[in-house]
């Protein structure tokens, strides 16, 4: 049995969710996401107390459908809590000169090499730009938010000596002791 697949789902008042042939549509305030999901595995229904659940259809549970059961699960919740919340992620970026500007569609990053870095901005994604040092990614989809802020933390990852580059919120990174005489 997975532990995680058991958990039922929590529907908001303004979001819905609506399953048909395999394919789970959820909707909300923030836009609508659409996830296909093995209607020969898994039963969907929603239950009177607005909340989603789904359950395997064979009675003895082999490791490879709990183990779905449960992904399943996580994606349809992080599909929900991403139409009617969003999901974001805050990069800061650390460094002397080190800078980014909105430029439409493009971010533009100045990381310290010779040239600027033009990064192309997803039609999913929102991104907004802080002090010029602090980098805001918003949207519906999870794996797309966490997708771009990995692409921009890989143009200039931080190194240990004195912790320049761009790193996200929150993340610890451990620091080296520079040489000594």
């Amino acid at each position: 049995m997975s532990k995680i697949g058991k958990k039922n789902i929590l529907v908001p008042k303004d979001s819905s969710v609506k399953s048909d042939n395999g394919i789970v549509t959820i909707s909300g305030p923030k836009g609508s996401k659409t996830l296909s999901i093995n209607d020969k595995i898994f039963s969907m229904k929603m239950n009177e107390k607005n909340e989603f659940n789904i359950k395997p259809l064979a009675k003895d549970l082999d490791t490879k459908t709990s183990v779905m059961w449960g992904t399943y699960r996580s994606l349809i919740n992080n599909a929900v809590l991403g139409v009617s919340t969003g999901h974001t992620k805050i990069l800061d970026i650390t460094g002397v000169g080190f800078r980014a500007n909105l430029k439409g569609e493009i971010l533009n990053l100045q990381l310290g090499f010779s040239h600027d870095i033009n990064f192309k901005i997803p039609k999913e994604v929102k991104i907004t730009v802080e002090k010029q040092i602090i980098i805001t990614i918003t949207g519906v989809d999870k794996e797309l938010v966490s997708k771009v802020a990995s692409d921009i933390k890989t143009l200039k990852p931080v190194e240990p000596y004195k912790g320049k580059g761009i790193k996200e919120r929150g993340q610890f990174v451990l620091r080296k002791e520079g040489k000594k005489k």
